[in-house]
């Protein structure tokens, strides 16, 4: 089990990435996001299932039309760890290319 971020490793991490905010008193990471109409929303969510399954980390989120919501967590851990940076960054990724 992976150990969650000290608050100013934390801080840091979160201030590198595109449109995220800590949330849950900084136990989690969510980013709001909005797309042309459903069907461009869930091709989204299908690309970042795809990349969270080989990452074996799942986020939680909801999807109402054209938006999704996106929150990271690592349960086991009971915070932010290095392995929400690193999907946060893969799901940046997939929103530029």
């Amino acid at each position: 089990m992976a150990a969650p971020l000290a608050p100013e490793e934390r801080d840091r991490a979160v201030s590198e990435l595109d449109g995220w905010v800590q949330t849950d008193g900084g136990k989690a990471i969510r980013r709001m996001l909005e797309f042309d109409g459903f069907v461009a929303a869930f091709g989204f969510m299908t690309k970042v299932a795809l990349v969270a399954e080989k990452m074996d980390h799942h986020p939680d989120w909801r999807n109402s039309w054209n938006r999704v919501e996106i929150t990271l967590t690592s349960h086991d851990a009971g915070g932010v760890t290095q392995r929400d940076i690193a999907l946060a960054r893969a799901i940046d990724g997939l929103l530029q290319g």
